[in-house]
């Protein structure tokens, strides 16, 4: 017999019920779907917003960290006039300590020749009482004192002659006139003056307007158009002694050379030095190419560079290469202030191999390391710079460094194998550090005849200065002779 109708009827009943319960549970379900699908959706939403955003903050921080590697380069072309920064709320006192705490107590000596001897007796009486004073003794004080400025003002009397028989006319000269010039122009500077005038503006950086002032304190007066003339009759008179230090520097077995922006007319240009052997040569182009380089070493040059890492320097394919590692250093210093957690491995590592070669190179200098071991040291420190840069690196900044080590790697080690090569430019820098502070004040020259004065002065008075002799007597000595004649200076190769 089946089940009692009753017992269907609660069956059915609870059945009914359960699939009630089952459907509100899949609307329920339903609706938390359609909830996780708008989440899903928002959630994909902001996704995609995100990353377009670290897209575009990726750009952002590329563009950023190329305006801060520009500026940096920038301020390594400039001198900083100014200390930066807000000063000290309480600064030490300035000058020496008291006390003997400042060490050795250094004085003027007396002068070796006296001109002149001033008594300076007692007074009547005493100042206080008016009693009668009696001698102890006589104490010296002595006084080194300019003259009071006198310009000699000298007249030659130049006897005019005529041959009686060719008819030719004869005019003399005496050794210490500059010119044979007569008539109007028969008032000039003397070589001195002159002289003078040009180391002022080539090698301090003086203005003309500056020059004429001091020169009528020293009783000669003169316009600072006057001033331009004099010193460019001196540039063409060392035009002869420029072109032979050009042969110098070709000349020379190790050069070292660097470039820094200037202005000629307002418009760019370019300032290029070239230290060699007890010589530097100055020379202001219009670019800063291969070309402009080799206008002053020449295209076969065969000597030592040691230079920076320009480009157009490694096209200098016959000559021996150094590159700059005070260059590399600074830049790894620069990487690890920027650096985040692991990018700060890359350059950590390239600076040990850096400072090891440099710690080497004065081991050796004090006889503590023996050839032999140099060029050994050396061969290892390649070899794990090599390593180093065929490691792989995520980092960008890191891996512009490796490449560039990569480039540079023949070049770095140059100065541990060969005797008389320095491991940095620093006898560029110091030479083109003058010109920098010129161009501060001035800016660059107004024309290219200008320029072209500059750079003959600036380097025939750097290199009297190099090889420690008297610029402006040198300067006087080419003023005077009756012909432009090269200055008696040690040039390679002459």
């Amino acid at each position: 017999m089946g089940p009692e109708p009753d017992g269907w009827r609660q069956r059915i009943a609870l059945l009914e019920d359960e699939n009630a319960a089952l459907r509100d549970r899949g609307r329920q379900l339903e609706r938390e779907q359609g909830q996780l699908r708008e989440r899903i959706d928002q959630l994909e939403t902001e996704r995609d917003r995100l990353q377009v955003e670290g897209e575009r903050l990726e750009r952002v921080n590329a563009r950023l960290r190329e305006q801060v590697e520009a500026l940096r380069r920038a301020a390594k072309r400039q001198a900083a006039p100014f200390s930066k920064g807000d000063p000290r709320p309480n600064p030490r006192r300035a000058g020496r300590k008291a006390g003997a705490a400042h060490g050795r107590h250094g004085h003027r000596p007396p002068p070796e020749q006296v001109d002149q001897i001033i008594q300076v007796g007692l007074p009547d009486g005493c100042p206080g009482c008016g009693g009668e004073l009696a001698l102890e003794r006589v104490a010296t004080q002595y006084v080194e004192e300019l003259p009071a400025p006198r310009p000699l003002r000298v007249c030659y009397e130049v006897h005019i002659g005529r041959c009686r028989l060719c008819g030719r006319r004869v005019q003399p000269r005496h050794p210490e006139q500059t010119s044979d010039a007569l008539g109007a122009a028969g008032c000039q500077l003397g070589p001195r003056a002159v002289a003078l005038a040009s180391w002022l503006s080539k090698s301090l950086g003086v203005s003309a307007g500056k020059i004429a002032r001091l020169l009528a304190q020293l009783g000669i007066a003169v316009t600072a158009g006057g001033v331009v003339q004099a010193v460019a009759r001196a540039a063409r008179r060392a035009q002869p002694t420029y072109q032979a230090l050009v042969g110098g520097v070709r000349a020379s077995p190790v050069v070292a050379p660097d470039e820094t922006g200037w202005r000629v007319g307002g418009a760019r240009a370019w300032l290029w030095a070239f230290v060699g052997d007890q010589v530097t040569v100055y020379r202001i182009a219009q670019g800063r190419g291969y070309s402009d380089a080799a206008a002053v070493l020449g295209e076969a040059y065969a000597g030592v560079l040691e230079r920076d890492g320009w480009a157009p320097y490694r096209r200098f394919a016959a000559a021996t290469h150094q590159t700059c590692l005070a260059h590399l250093l600074r830049r790894c210093r620069e990487l690890l202030a920027d650096a985040d957690r692991g990018q700060a491995r890359t350059p950590h590592a390239v600076r040990r191999i850096l400072l090891c070669a440099l710690a080497l190179r004065d081991a050796h200098n004090v006889g503590a390391v023996d050839t032999a071991a140099l060029l050994a040291e050396a061969d290892r420190l390649g070899a794990q710079l090599d390593k180093l840069v065929a490691g792989a690196t995520c980092y960008q900044p890191n891996r512009r460094l490796l490449d560039h080590l990569a480039v540079e790697r023949a070049h770095l080690f140059t100065f541990l194998r060969l005797p008389g090569v320095q491991a940095t430019n620093w006898r560029a820098e110091q030479a083109i550090r003058p010109a920098v502070v010129t161009r501060k004040s001035w800016g660059g020259n107004h024309s290219w005849a200008g320029a072209e004065v500059w750079q003959v002065l600036a380097s025939v008075l750097r290199t009297a200065t190099q090889q420690t002799r008297d610029p402006v007597q040198l300067l006087v000595g080419l003023l005077q002779a009756p012909t432009a004649i090269v200055a008696d200076l040690a040039i390679p190769g002459r």
